[in-house]
């Protein structure tokens, strides 16, 4: 199950004219929801349409913050606005990360519905958050259950971490034939690929950190080693990543080895500059060139 790194990799092919919709939290200062997305897509040429569910001058773990949770009728206004320009047929995709509220879960669901009508072959990727191992549930009552019984039936591709993989599932992942087994769980609510982050199971060495993959192309695992930083925006990037990738070519394997190998690449460097917010700006490279790149490893059925 190791992953293999292989330095001298083809380098990861930019996107060609793709449109994304995300719908995420946004900070003046730092990297976190949209302000890891957008830059991330960009950097792969992918056009980006970016609507805010917040705007905050820090991420929320600095302990305090100013700014506010936007309403949902003002995303609203905005797809509307956009719509009016007559290019939601244009759209490839649309992206949601951290929501805030029901209400802007419910607007989201709205905008996803309104570009799917408009262009049948998009896709959307529901990044659900709802807390982490060592902080649990972290957002507000009835946007976990909003996630299992709305956004997940509506999305085509989720990414969770262990923690929300569990809380979806309703099951625990401490093994690997466990994980597969939530995994699948998710898969019967409706998406077609899944993404599991930050997965550590009784098999994951302590010095190493796996991703998980699955879609019709089969179920692959991923291992890297586990770098000595606490940062966050990580997953924000990484689901943005994954969404392009697998919207490119529809291949879960590939996605899963070019989105970890840049992510990892971006945080390498962040954890060699010793620093808080992941160096996405000074690490770009790394997004479609990666310094090191591991394989993914199709697991048997």
């Amino acid at each position: 199950m190791d992953a293999r790194d292989k330095p001298g990799h083809d380098d990861i092919k930019v996107l060609c004219t793709m449109n994304i919709l995300s719908i995420q939290s946004h900070v003046a200062y730092g990297h976190v929801g949209n302000d890891a997305a957008v830059f991330t897509l960009q950097r792969m040429g992918a056009e980006v349409w970016p609507i805010h569910t917040v705007q905050f001058s820090n991420h929320t773990g600095y302990g305090d913050w100013k700014g506010r949770v936007f309403d949902a009728g003002m995303i609203s206004e905005i797809v509307a606005g956009v719509a009016q320009r007559g290019v939601l047929g244009e759209c490839d995709g649309v992206l949601s990360g951290y929501m805030g509220s029901v209400d802007i879960g419910a607007a989201i669901l709205d905008a996803v519905a309104a570009v799917k009508r408009a262009n049948p072959r998009s896709r959307y990727c529901c990044d659900p958050v709802i807390g982490d191992v060592g902080r649990g549930i972290y957002v507000r009552d009835g946007v976990p259950d909003f996630m299992k019984n709305r956004a997940l039936p509506a999305a085509d591709v989720i990414t969770p971490n262990q923690f929300e993989l569990d809380c979806l599932s309703a099951r625990s992942s401490k093994t690997l034939r466990q994980a597969r087994d939530a995994v699948k769980a998710l898969h019967d609510l409706g998406p077609r690929a899944v993404l599991v982050t930050s997965l550590h199971t009784d098999e994951t060495p302590p010095d190493s950190i796996d991703l998980l993959a699955s879609a019709a192309g089969g179920c692959f695992v991923l291992r890297t080693p586990r770098l000595p930083l606490a940062v966050n925006g990580a997953g924000d990037a990484i689901a943005a990543l994954f969404f392009a990738h697998y919207l490119r070519d529809g291949k879960v394997g590939e996605a899963l080895s070019q989105s970890a190998s840049g992510i990892f690449g971006v945080l390498a460097r962040t954890s060699r500059a010793n620093a808080r917010e992941i160096q996405l700006v000074d690490a770009q490279d790394e997004i479609v060139k990666p310094t090191r790149v591991f394989e993914a490893e199709l697991l048997a059925p």
